[in-house]
């Protein structure tokens, strides 16, 4: 048995192009969606992000603004947010992180509006999808959703066990996944015997950013896989599955690269449509 490949690049290129229809409706009644990004620092993983971010803006026809400072203070990033979230001009913000040792991620991200919060990660609305309340969801963990929606791989009813437990990844997506009545266990480097858990579920996502980390003695026949990871080799992208051994014993597995992170950025642009929406209902 070979298993079903889950083609995100397939399906992102499917989202964006319905995205480029909406925003060319828009056009003609007007007004498009803009997107700001800010970006502090010299990482280089951070500018390609930024980067790919700015050319799927201009593929789908949003306008978009960027601001790049080598350093910043926290006082003045603040303020530049500020200035940002009163532009009703501005419909989505994205600070681009990881942000330098001096800043407070949380701070920066508690201050940007909740309806401007195209990332997902305000606090505000990580609490929405703790209570049900939210359809604004952190883009990686949607993106993981749409790719199981569109396989038709059943959710509810299912066992899932995440290898992360991040506040971006994993914790959201738990989140999301208990609300559509999975049953959700979530691992990670404390977690003792992890291969126990593994075993025991119908669709195991990891994302931990070690190569060849999931083999095939850590699933059972037929599991749905998903890879999160990334990791830059002298191959390319890489991801945490042992693909090639992984790959005949699942029922449908994700590849790196081709498989979340295309879904990333595509949820990246539909959560700016969805924010340029309530920010024009709650106009009217």
């Amino acid at each position: 048995m070979t298993a079903i490949i889950l083609d995100g690049l397939a399906l992102s290129q499917k989202i964006k192009n319905e995205l480029s229809e909406k925003v060319r409706e828009y056009k003609k009644k007007g007004s498009c969606p803009k997107l700001a990004t800010v970006l502090v620092g010299n990482d280089p993983a951070s500018r390609v992000y930024v980067n790919l971010k700015k050319k799927d803006s201009e593929i789908i026809g949003i306008d978009y603004e960027e601001y790049y400072f080598e350093d910043i203070s926290e006082k003045d990033l603040l303020a530049l947010i500020d200035e940002l979230n009163s532009r009703k001009d501005i419909n989505g913000i994205l600070v681009q992180m990881p942000l330098p040792n001096h800043i407070d991620s949380n701070t920066i991200l508690e201050r940007i509006d909740p309806l401007k919060d195209v990332d997902g990660f305000s606090p505000i609305n990580v609490g929405r999808i703790l209570l049900k309340l939210s359809d604004l969801f952190p883009c990686t963990p949607k993106g993981v959703v749409k790719i199981l929606d569109e396989y038709k791989i059943p959710i509810e009813g299912s066992d899932i066990t995440i290898i992360n437990r991040s506040n971006i990844i994993g914790k959201p997506l738990a989140a999301m996944l208990i609300n559509m009545g999975a049953t959700v266990t979530v691992v990670h480097s404390k977690t003792k015997n992890i291969k126990e858990k593994t075993r025991n579920a119908d669709i195991v996502i990891v994302g931990v950013g070690k190569v060849d980390f999931l083999t095939a003695d850590m699933i059972k026949e037929k599991a749905v896989v998903v890879d999160v990871g990334i990791t830059r080799s002298e191959e390319g992208i890489v991801g945490d599955v042992k693909f090639d051994e992984v790959s005949k014993k699942a029922s449908y597995i994700t590849p790196v690269p081709g498989g979340v992170g295309p879904m990333t950025r595509a949820m990246l642009l539909e959560n700016l449509i969805l924010c340029y929406q309530k920010q024009k209902d709650c106009a009217r």
